[in-house]
């Protein structure tokens, strides 16, 4: 399909589908896919296309809808049954998790949102995330274009501000999402997000190993508790 998002796959058994953070490349993110690949069907969505030749050329302000409407579009492709999809995805794709099963519950079977920056569901969230902003473009911002370009550049000049001001506006159904965050971000800002998302949201609450970057750094030990939370979460669901 031609007009299907850029993505690959790996492994078999049910789909999930891998949404990363940043700006979308899944970079780094070799060793837990090779994990889950021996559980899952695993669907790596790359929304901008970075990882398959199009890192340098001009990108857009990013919107959250467009991301999920893009995850819709690649299970369509790659489930086209409408059969539902497990579905990780960890920062901004943890954004994009969320809104996906915001718009199109029937095609995920359970999603877990690891430390996703909706920070403005915290009572000061709007300070936190001025201070997040701040904190992330202080010290300069590499190049999002040309041949210089950094998917780290990308993120910050065209995905931090307009996905850290999205916020959840309704409850899924019970069982079908979970919240996570690193237990090494315990008293961290993401850590207190996650959390209170859960409860805003009324959902399941777990840690995972490592900090915000707990895939790449603990990737082994991630997939072995992303695989027993998405397939406990399915059929409490169920």
């Amino acid at each position: 399909m031609t007009d299907t998002p850029y993505h690959d796959i790996a492994g078999r058994g049910p789909v999930l589908l891998l949404l990363p953070g940043g700006a979308g490349h899944p970079m780094g993110l070799g060793p837990l896919i090779e994990r889950l690949a021996t559980r899952f069907t695993v669907v790596t969505y790359d929304p901008l296309g970075l990882a398959h030749g199009r890192l340098g050329r001009p990108v857009a302000q990013q919107r959250v809808e467009d991301w999920s409407e893009g995850a819709r579009r690649v299970l369509d492709a790659v489930a086209p049954g409408g059969e539902p999809a497990y579905v990780f995805g960890t920062s901004s794709g943890g954004i994009a998790a969320l809104d996906l099963l915001a718009r199109h519950p029937e095609r995920t079977a359970h999603v877990v949102a690891h430390e996703p920056p909706c920070l403005t569901v915290l009572p000061d969230g709007a300070a936190r995330r001025a201070e997040l902003i701040e904190q992330m473009e202080g010290s300069g911002r590499p190049p999002a274009e040309g041949g210089s370009a950094t998917p780290m550049g990308v993120f910050l000049a065209r995905i931090l501000r307009p996905f850290t001001a999205y916020a959840p506006t309704a409850a899924p159904a019970p069982g079908r999402l979970t919240l996570a965050a690193g237990a090494d971000s315990r008293g961290q800002v993401l850590y207190a997000t996650a959390e209170s998302l859960a409860t805003r949201m009324g959902c399941a609450f777990t840690e995972f190993p490592g900090g915000h970057l707990g895939t790449l750094e603990r990737p082994v030990e991630c997939a072995d508790l992303l695989t027993e939370t998405l397939r406990t979460g399915a059929r409490t669901s169920a």
